[in-house]
């Protein structure tokens, strides 16, 4: 197999953010205060800083966000990753800013705030974030430590 050259950050970082802006689900990774673990996909809405999710109250993955306020969320396929690892906010519909809701319904097709059961939304801020395509961009995979972008 021939690889392609290795992007530059520059690309990587471009590539990223496009992804941000046009995927519609994602892979979030939460786990409990024993360590036990839940992966599931969830639709999001980025706004150029965070990620806007939801899911009901009583799942894992919102009990798990609200518990300790950590998730992973993974991207793209083995050979087109990009790993977010970020803090947690619940944000009450009540709190929502003026058109998130709106905004997020429209991207992701799904309205929680229609539910008759509490769905909450999730602001995922970003701490740290890697992007690689194969084995000659694991090295410059990082780019974002301690919520700031490198480069």
């Amino acid at each position: 197999m021939t690889l392609d050259a290795p992007r530059t950050f520059d690309e990587r970082r471009k590539d990223t953010l496009t992804r941000f802006e046009t995927d519609v689900d994602v892979w979030v990774s939460t786990a409990d205060g024993t360590g036990v673990p839940c992966l599931v996909p969830l639709s999001f809405l980025w706004d150029g800083e965070t990620f806007l999710l939801s899911t009901a109250r009583g799942n894992p993955t919102a009990r798990n966000l609200d518990a300790n306020g950590r998730a992973r969320l993974a991207f793209g396929g083995t050979r087109d990753v990009v790993l977010v690892e970020g803090t947690s906010t619940t944000v009450e519909v009540a709190d929502l800013g003026d058109g998130e809701g709106d905004a997020f319904a429209a991207k992701t097709g799904f309205e929680p705030r229609d539910i008759r059961s509490s769905y909450p939304y999730f602001r995922i801020t970003p701490v740290w974030i890697q992007a690689w395509r194969e084995v000659n961009e694991i090295a410059g995979r990082d780019l974002m430590k301690d919520g700031r972008w490198l480069g």
